[in-house]
């Protein structure tokens, strides 16, 4: 049975426990902004310095609340303004924001233990899933942004090509650029292993004029929220 070091009955928060909760969320914020760190190739420290105070903030908020009906309301409508405010992030950001804010929540409530047992086995859970590559694609699609001229028409130019370098492609975009004088086609594409990139591109570039040429991981923009 978890059992919260507060006392709710009173309106009164001694300084001790005050202090306790304070450094056990700093605590285990800094433990989620390290894990986050350890398993994520791509981050700010914006957000890793948001992540480790996190905990600490959203407990100030919960023990200032205390109940107060009124005071809730108001915090409701500040963090819907922050939530407008803010840029789009990836589904893994999201999920260390809310285990940041539940480990807040605990901590403001006082259950410490079950918020240090929480920051435990989800941050284990997250670096356990990282080591073994949990639900990672077994194919590796690839997004391909090829510029050509309007006069080429870009239905079958580059069918040979895909027969050649890929084992599927499929054109998913076609987008005007520079006045209407330009098209830049987006595909997604399952490369063949046996082929190298360098040679698939020369190929492209010599058949697009030598105009822009992209070719980037799909998994970047699947992942947002």
């Amino acid at each position: 049975m978890f059992e919260s070091i507060l006392n709710n009955s009173v309106s009164t928060l001694s300084i001790t426990d005050a202090l306790t909760c304070t450094f056990i969320s700093l605590f285990l914020g800094i433990l989620i902004a390290l894990i986050h760190m350890k398993t994520e190739k791509h981050y700010t420290n914006h957000f890793i310095i948001t992540l480790a105070l996190l905990p600490l903030l959203v407990q100030v908020v919960i023990m200032m609340v205390n109940g107060n009906l009124g005071t809730s309301v108001a915090i409701m409508g500040s963090f819907a303004l922050i939530r407008f405010r803010s840029m789009p992030a990836t589904s893994k950001e999201i999920t260390c924001v809310f285990l940041a804010m539940a480990i807040g929540l605990s901590t403001g409530m006082g259950y410490l233990t079950f918020a240090v047992l929480l920051a435990i086995i989800t941050s284990c859970m997250l670096f356990l899933f990282y080591k073994i590559h949990f639900g990672e694609p077994k194919i590796k699609r690839k997004t391909l942004k090829i510029t050509i001229p309007e006069t080429l028409d870009y239905i079958e130019v580059f069918d040979d090509l895909f027969q050649k370098y890929t084992e599927f492609h499929d054109l998913i975009k076609v987008k005007t650029t520079n006045m209407g004088s330009l098209f830049e086609l987006t595909y997604q594409i399952i490369p063949k292993h046996s082929i190298h990139e360098k040679d698939f591109i020369d190929d492209l570039r010599s058949r697009n004029g030598n105009l822009s040429i992209i070719l980037e991981r799909a998994e970047m923009g699947i992942s947002e929220l």
